[in-house]
């Protein structure tokens, strides 16, 4: 079994992405832009237009990040016993320093992110459209292995949740499947996900 699990809002507690954006960047083209998603805006046409509102250097995003942000709950346990990969559509340069505080070590895929003065860029780790839904999305970056246990809450996780076997989704991902007819089991805590694959 593969484990693979989403970062903002399903490692952590809250979307840390949000949580930089109400911080630093403009609320009202997050606002906008959240609205738009999948809709009148691609995936990547929001992350650069929200991502490009924030001027702050990275050393104060990170700081601020590692003093609000929270992982859930058996998130360490979790990664003790399965070693997941953690795919993200966030940032190697925000992850990596909560990782490093929370003493966890695991394989990272992510896009990285080049903080300009005039607003940050993001540097995509796979910048071609997917094949299967048209979007910037994790599914090609899903290990081959099988059977592939997919963790998610929310939008850039619909495509890679599809690919997998077996789905805990909470949020807007949970949503999303049930609209579309497809099961999954619903998780609060990495322990509820550890009880479950056990």
């Amino acid at each position: 079994m593969r484990l693979v699990l989403d970062w903002d809002g399903t490692v952590t507690v809250r979307d840390t992405l949000w949580m930089l954006l109400e911080r630093f960047g403009d609320r009202d083209v997050f606002e906008r832009m959240e609205g738009a998603l999948g809709t009148t805006h691609s995936y990547r046409e929001v992350m650069e237009l929200e991502l490009g509102t924030i001027t702050a250097p990275l050393e104060e995003a990170v700081a601020f990040l590692l003093a609000e942000a929270r992982v859930r709950p058996g998130f360490r346990e979790l990664v003790a016993r399965y070693h997941p990969l953690v795919l993200s559509g966030g940032f190697v340069e925000t992850i990596e320093p909560i990782l490093d505080r929370e003493g966890v070590e695991v394989e990272l895929v992510a896009n990285r992110i080049d903080p300009q003065p005039d607003g940050w860029r993001v540097r995509w780790n796979d910048a071609a459209p997917c094949p299967e839904c048209g979007e910037l999305c994790k599914r090609r970056a899903l290990p081959r292995e099988r059977p592939l246990v997919y963790v998610g809450d929310g939008y850039s996780d619909r495509c890679a949740a599809l690919a997998a076997d077996r789905v805990f989704a909470r949020r807007a991902l949970a949503e999303y499947l049930d609209a579309g007819g497809v099961g999954y089991e619903p998780f609060e805590t990495f322990f509820d996900v550890a009880a479950a694959l056990a």
